[in-house]
């Protein structure tokens, strides 16, 4: 995935400006800024959700084996459907795609056993915990085997130890799937320990701050002896957002 020079504005509001990265495949990105600064609208330009206007976004190489769908969000609001099961739910991704009943059937149970739902198929919504329905809301996107998945404040709604136990189901999943992801927090514990790299935004009209490798392998962000690292560049992520964070509070308030 490759961004060159990507500009983005609603009216007269310019939202997002000179926007030049890329993104190998494989990878996960984690997309961090103030409030405000054009996180959602960057992942709604991924995601087709809105017309390109300036630059050029462009997906280079071949879709991942078995992949149905370009692009695929997953958003803080569950979106399930509560007259369905998991299982159900999940399903509903496929039900477009010309697979027969067994490649259909074959999907939803590896991603009910990817994402630990197994034991809960059958089950609706409203006897799942939070956490529980977010898993199948990632079970559900990655379902179509994405060639890349958006990612729009997925664990914001859930109390602190949902969020750390879903942390450590995404590194699971990601470890074993390796789908190139976007994902948008403002968690910067979530971006350390999730992300392959952290780009880091401007306020609006948002310009690249900085883009910053996290220094510690994928497979080990849990490990004790890694803590400090993950506290230090979650300092230093602070350091760079401090001021534009500062000053988008304050236009907020005046608003």
């Amino acid at each position: 995935m490759i961004f060159e020079q990507v500009g983005f504005g609603y009216g007269d509001v310019a939202v997002l400006d000179d926007l030049t990265f890329s993104v190998p495949a494989g990878e996960t990105l984690a997309v961090i800024g103030p409030s405000g600064c054009g996180k959602s609208t960057l992942l709604s330009l991924l995601g087709g959700l809105l017309p390109q206007q300036r630059g050029r976004i462009a997906t280079l190489g071949e879709p991942p084996l078995g992949c149905l769908n370009p692009s695929t969000f997953v958003f803080q609001d569950f979106a399930l459907l509560p007259w369905r099961s998991v299982a159900g739910n999940v399903a509903l991704a496929l039900e477009h795609h010309p697979l027969s009943d067994r490649e259909r059937n074959a999907r939803i149970e590896a991603v009910l056993d990817l994402c630990s739902l197994r034991e809960f198929a059958d089950a609706l919504p409203k006897q799942l915990s939070g956490g529980m329905r977010q898993r199948v809301g990632i079970a559900r996107a990655i379902a179509v085997k994405p060639a890349l998945l958006l990612m729009d404040e997925p664990l914001s709604a859930l109390d602190a130890q949902t969020r750390e136990l879903l942390m450590e189901d995404l590194l699971e999943i990601w470890k074993r799937e390796r789908t190139t992801t976007f994902y948008v927090t403002h968690n910067l514990a979530e971006a350390v320990t999730l992300a392959h790299r952290v780009l880091v935004l401007s306020r609006r009209p948002a310009r690249i701050t900085r883009i910053l490798d996290v220094p510690v392998p994928l497979s080990e962000r849990r490990a004790p002896e890694h803590a400090a690292i993950l506290r230090a560049m979650q300092e230093e992520l602070w350091m760079l957002l401090k001021h534009d964070a500062l000053e988008a509070d304050r236009e907020v308030q005046r608003a």
